[in-house]
């Protein structure tokens, strides 16, 4: 019995060299890493009080609210947790809002919810597992966006050079089709954002639509605040649509990451865990499915505050983790943001939104609508002087408009690759 289980062993460690030489590493160099994997797993996958498995394969690991990653951080070793809000913004659109959603809302789900969900004093968690680790470039880049290029569009600067960077072709990077405000003192922003599950070419690419609260230049020092919906092959490892977060407060260097993965965003309900897959997803020339995203900065605390759907407020980041944001924002962007990795001018096929250009119109193209500012006074208000800016926009565009019921909104999205977008 016991030569056969070294025999087994002996076979298991032959094939883990052969997987780790494929990849170009050596198995001393393999043993390393995946013992750093390990000792990363340990540290961002908490002791759980209860675990519940998902119908898409995640594993929800329900934390008590003061062991979860964000008190890793060495400032947040004695912090008292604010469990709501001192103040929450409002308007009186808002409110007439509010009361003719409640009656036509769709109800928005997370798959885990169907086997559980997590009782009172804790928050649920994704689990990271050790392959999604050894997909990222490297185990400290684990749950962080690249840094080949800006994350967070901005509209002024690009605008001047696209022309001589794009050419005829494709590019290769981040690309955006976006709404956007600028020139005042924001302190949040609110979108109830059509929910799609695009098509995406290569694993190492993705889809979001998202809220981005800017601050600070687009340089090393870009502070960034960002919710919404993403499918994201080499962070989840599948194609599901799923909700996420991200921050940083030095342009994606070496602060902040997706969801809870380090310390920094504080969790504090119990029914929506960032990361997991969400549902039901819009159908083409069918059924239209939201989802409602609220992100504001506490006038008396100043942490940053994150509200999803009409009943959920999810937690915030302390305003400590910000410079240029621990006062406000100075733009509001709310859009959709692929990956192209396509070289030499080709362009990705991967989608944004629904996949579809802005003409199309409801039921066929992505939208935002609603979307709101918050001000000096904490009110939700339309925003003033909206712009709109596309790389590419025989890629993917973006038209605005306004209207009585769904205030300010745009139609985003497209293709990626087509015949005018070779």
């Amino acid at each position: 019995m016991a030569a056969h289980v070294s025999v087994s062993h002996s076979w298991l460690v032959l094939f883990l060299c052969l997987f780790l030489m494929a990849a170009g590493l050596s198995c001393a160099e393999g043993r390393t890493r995946r013992s750093a994997v390990h000792r990363h797993l340990k540290r961002i996958n908490k002791p759980a009080l209860k675990t519940i498995q998902s119908l898409d394969g995640d594993m929800i690991d329900c934390i008590p609210i003061s062991h979860q990653p964000a008190f890793d951080h060495p400032f947040l070793r004695n912090h008292t947790i604010q469990m709501r809000p001192t103040f929450h913004p409002d308007s009186l659109f808002e409110l007439k809002e509010k009361e003719e959603e409640k009656e036509k809302e769709k109800p928005m789900l997370q798959h885990w919810h169907v086997n559980g969900r997590c009782p009172e004093g804790s928050v649920p968690i994704r689990r990271t597992r050790e392959e999604d680790v050894l997909r990222a470039a490297s185990v400290r880049r684990y749950g962080r966006k690249r840094r080949s290029a800006a994350a967070a569009p901005d509209p002024l600067s690009m605008s001047l050079s696209t022309d001589m960077e794009m050419g005829s072709g494709g590019a290769s990077g981040h690309q955006h089709a976006i709404a956007y405000v600028q020139g005042d003192k924001y302190y949040g922003a609110r979108a109830t954002i059509n929910v799609w599950q695009p098509r995406i070419e290569q694993s190492s690419e993705f889809s979001l639509s998202q809220i981005w609260i800017l601050g600070g230049s687009f340089g090393q020092d870009l502070n960034s605040i960002e919710a919404g919906w993403q499918v994201s092959p080499d962070l989840y490892g599948d194609n599901n649509t799923r909700l996420f977060t991200y921050w940083t407060s030095d342009a994606y260097q070496a602060t902040g990451c997706y969801n809870l993965l380090c310390s920094g965003f504080i969790q504090i309900n119990n029914n929506i865990a960032m990361g997991a897959s969400i549902y039901p997803i819009s159908n083409y020339g069918g059924s239209q499915y939201d989802i409602s995203i609220l992100v504001w900065k506490d006038p008396k605390e100043g942490n940053w505050w994150m509200q999803f759907g009409q009943d959920y407020v999810l937690g915030y980041w302390p305003s400590f983790l910000f410079s240029y944001l621990a006062d406000s924002a100075s733009m509001i962007e709310w859009g959709g943001e692929v990956v192209n990795s396509e070289p030499n001018g080709s362009h990705t096929s991967t989608q944004m939104g629904s996949g579809q250009f802005p003409e199309e119109g409801f039921g066929k193209s992505s939208y935002f609508r609603n979307i709101q500012v918050v001000d000096e006074s904490n009110n939700l208000r339309a925003p003033k002087g909206v712009g709109t800016f596309t790389e590419q926009s025989n890629c993917y565009d973006v038209q605005s408009g306004s209207n009585g019921d769904w205030g300010t909104y745009f139609y985003y999205g497209g293709p990626g690759k087509n015949p005018n977008c070779p």
